[in-house]
């Protein structure tokens, strides 16, 4: 009984002892699960860590232009494992997780093996975490629980690891750990990273590129090439010699990638077309605000990659040709140029370039000068010129008017003179619109715009898209010659009416906008237009001219830059001090403009649209549509053809030397017979005209060119008889009476350092033909009488202010008053001290 009393006081004992101990296991049990397991995170929130793709911007065939880095998450692309170059995921392993593909998640000999080689070389060369659990850490554990160096911390991640294991395939976890991991400046996964740092896509990287980016997990910072390329260079060999001790690849092979020079991208975000792109961007701020950075959008842009290539090629060449020229030329100063190409068709932007390169801060490169307002020297004419030609305008032009190029004075809105000059101060005289557009002559162009006011200028301009011209206050009749700003997008749209037969061009530059489930937000649709802009028949007349070679050979030669061996329609534009110069052209399917110049506004030397912008817009042209069918413009309906005298524009008569055919809109072909070339009988033995005592054998038969009176002068410079004294002039008598000079508001200086009895200027007039006499009147006191053709008279300088009226005497004895013009004589100012104006060409 004593045993068995003693037996069951001993299991009495260990069962307080089993039950105590059972209880204490409970709550040590109970204290770990609290203290590993309450708040863990499942596995299936993973996807909440994730880093948010960033918005993605491609070419139209989907090469990537740039990705847009978020400042707080950085960049992000997400790409299939297969699509990563297989050194990528050899060297991860290695240097990470050689086990990876034997553990269920933590990997004990590996974390065995990585405290020896620490503590043997002397530093962290391997990690100890498997790449399930640091994919655990960065992707569910929240960014305090990530700080923190604890045991609680290390076992909790490996928990998870293991359950990542259960949950997910191996190669699902390395792609997440390869596509999530932050490789450094602010790149997010392999692919963010092989961009920011090489500038090509994963899958491109050789075995050098991926042992260096593999070393970067566990301190980017530290082993940044771009800022620590030593450190970078170390850590690299690191993951080479881990490659070759785990047999992924041979010593020599490890050797020869280590030598291998590597090429870093050039900023540490890689971009193609800058200046497009951030136009680009500054359109999805203003439409997707808040899926920009934190929903990360696919955008498909209208821009072609090989295009923007051709057009940054061509620019820098050219460029490079301007400032280091050949032995004995001048450099030119041209550092900057942009381009922009446009279907005329869709108005989709080809191709954009705002300046030679964004990352030159010497040139101002980041400046897009595709936007920026500059003047554009002539290239405004075909706009003048189109809407001169509008059938509803009272007195339309043709390409047939006559213009005189000759010395025309204006008055501004200001009152002052102005006479404009022509490119190089040639004048022409008698000139049809043809040339005079083609050739870019000024005078005709601002004699155009005073025939149309300016206000029908400015409103076509605004109707075809550009903004910086509204305000009429602003300019006056010089806005022809460039006398104001636009910029180089909205101009080539402009031009791009002209190509596809008077439709308004919205420049467009996305095709598509994606949301990250691929749900599309915005896709490029065509716009419908029912009634173009401009008269397509206007349209068809201006591409005409800017397209005939023969029309512009007078200024450009017949083997200009802006034959480009298909048909095409071009216009050039230079402005004063040689600032700014152009090239806009266009084939039936393509628009493309050219400016050349400098961002801070200096001048250039000698620089010409045809020299600067020309090559240039040549270049681009040949080289984008070679191999394209070439595509003649489409004659539309409503215009015909006719014959009329080269001179003069109007119908040919036997006296016309020259003919030529023109084309005109159905109802604008002249009804008028040539005027200017007339026919005259002379007496042989004295020149002078034939009278009833000029026998028929002394009688001769001889043209005349006849120019209105104020050509006269001109006429006499350039050697061209004038009709005999009393010939009767055909017309002549329809002459208006009206003062040629001085030039209306003229401000006359007198000069110091002549006798003041030599300071004269003179006073012309044109007349009726059957004029007598003509008396001047000055300050509304009779000044002299002139009883001689061409009835012109010298005037001594007096200072003061004055008025000028010519009172006309003709055969019958009735007298014709011309309008008064009034001038201004005055004290002597410095030629620097002087207001400067004009447009060079």
């Amino acid at each position: 009984m004593k045993r068995a009393w003693q037996f069951w006081k001993a299991r009495r004992r260990w069962q307080k002892v089993a039950l105590v101990l059972t209880a204490l296991a409970l709550v040590v049990g109970g204290a770990l699960y609290a203290w590993l397991l309450v708040g863990l995170p499942p596995v299936d929130a993973l996807e909440d860590g994730l880093a948010l793709p960033s918005t993605r911007i491609y070419d139209r065939q989907g090469r990537l232009l740039y990705q847009i880095a978020d400042p707080d998450t950085g960049v992000n692309e997400v790409i299939p494992l297969d699509q990563m170059s297989a050194c990528v995921v050899q060297a991860t392993l290695a240097t990470e997780d050689v086990n990876f593909y034997r553990h269920p998640g933590v990997d004990v000999e590996g974390i065995a093996r990585a405290l020896w080689i620490n503590l043997k070389g002397g530093e962290v060369v391997a990690g100890g975490s498997t790449i399930t659990q640091q994919v655990a850490r960065n992707l569910l554990l929240d960014p305090e629980q990530r700080a923190e160096r604890s045991l609680q911390r290390k076992l909790r991640e490996g928990i998870l690891a293991i359950e990542l294991t259960q949950h997910y395939s191996r190669d699902e976890i390395l792609a997440l750990y390869l596509n999530q991991t932050y490789y450094g400046n602010l790149a997010y996964g392999i692919e963010a990273a092989a961009r920011a740092y090489f500038g090509k896509s994963a899958g491109e990287l050789s075995l050098a590129e991926c042992a260096l980016l593999a070393g970067l997990p566990q301190a980017p910072s530290q082993y940044d090439p771009l800022s620590n390329p030593d450190a970078a260079k170390d850590r690299q060999r690191v993951v080479l010699d881990l490659m070759v001790r785990h047999d992924v690849i041979a010593q020599a092979q490890a050797n020869q990638a280590f030598d291998e020079e590597l090429q870093f991208a050039s900023t540490s975000f890689p971009i193609e077309a800058p200046h497009f792109v951030a136009a680009v961007w500054t359109q999805l701020e203003r439409d997707y605000p808040d899926q920009l950075y934190a929903g990360g959008l696919t955008v498909t842009t209208t821009l072609d990659l090989d295009w923007q290539r051709t057009a940054e090629e061509a620019t820098r060449r050219h460029l490079d040709r301007l400032n280091d020229p050949p032995a004995g030329e001048p450099a030119h100063n041209a550092q900057n140029a942009a381009l922009v190409s446009i279907d005329p068709a869709t108005g989709q932007v080809l191709a954009m370039l705002g300046s030679p390169d964004y990352f030159n801060v010497r040139i101002d490169g980041a400046v897009n000068a595709a936007l920026a307002p500059r003047q554009p020297g002539s290239a405004l004419k075909p706009f003048t010129y189109a809407a001169a030609f509008d059938p509803a305008q009272p007195d339309p032009w043709t390409p047939a008017t006559m213009v005189l190029d000759i010395g025309t004075p204006f008055v501004t809105r200001r009152l002052e003179s102005y006479t404009p000059s022509n490119y190089g101060m040639v004048e022409h005289g008698p000139v049809l619109v043809r040339e005079a557009l083609a050739s870019s002559y000024n005078i005709p162009a601002v004699i155009a715009l005073d025939h149309i006011g300016l206000d029908s200028l400015v409103s076509l301009t605004t109707r075809l898209g550009i903004t910086t011209l509204t305000d009429t206050s602003r300019f006056d009749l010089a806005l022809t010659l460039g006398g104001g700003e636009v910029r180089l997008l909205e101009l080539t749209a402009a031009y791009a009416a002209l190509a596809n037969g008077g439709y308004r061009v919205n420049p467009a530059m996305i095709l598509e906008v994606r949301d990250r489930d691929g749900d599309v937000l915005y896709e490029w649709q065509p716009t419908v237009q029912t009634n173009p802009v401009i008269d397509p028949r206007v349209t068809f007349l201006i591409t005409d001219i800017l397209s005939d070679n023969a029309a512009r050979i007078p200024s450009f030669g017949a083997g200009s830059v802006l034959n480009i061996g298909r048909p095409a329609a071009a216009k050039t534009g230079t402005t004063t001090d040689f600032r700014d110069n152009w090239t806009v052209g266009y084939t039936p399917n393509l628009v493309t403009g050219v400016w050349v110049g400098n961002a801070d506004n200096t001048p250039m030397v000698d620089v010409s649209g045809i020299s600067g912008a020309g090559p240039i817009w040549h270049e681009f042209m040949r080289r984008v549509l070679l191999g394209q069918p070439e595509i003649e413009f489409s004659v539309p309906e409503g215009v015909t053809q006719a014959e009329v005298c080269a001179t003069s524009g109007l119908l040919p008569t036997p006296a016309c030397p020259t003919t030529r055919r023109d084309w005109f809109i159905e109802g604008t072909v002249p009804t008028e017979e040539d005027n200017l070339y007339q026919t005259f009988v002379l007496d042989q033995r004295t020149g002078l005209l034939a009278d009833d005592t000029t026998p028929p054998e002394a009688r001769e038969e001889r043209v005349y060119l006849v120019l209105p009176p104020e050509a006269h002068d001109w006429a006499i410079r350039q050697g061209i008889p004038q009709p005999p004294v009393g010939a009767q002039i055909v017309g002549g008598e329809q002459v208006p009476a009206r003062l040629l000079s001085p030039d209306p508001y003229t401000v006359f200086r007198l000069s110091p350092q002549l006798p003041p009895d030599e300071q004269r200027i003179r006073f012309t007039v044109a007349v009726p033909t059957n004029a007598q006499s003509v008396i001047y009147l000055l300050d509304g006191d009779p000044l002299d009488t002139v009883d001689e053709r061409p009835f012109s008279l010298w005037w001594t300088l007096q200072p003061g202010e004055h008025d000028l009226v010519a009172e006309v005497v003709l055969s019958d004895g009735s007298t014709v008053t011309t309008d008064p013009v009034h001038f201004q004589v005055g004290a002597w100012v410095p030629p620097d001290e002087r207001p400067t104006s004009g447009i060079a060409e």
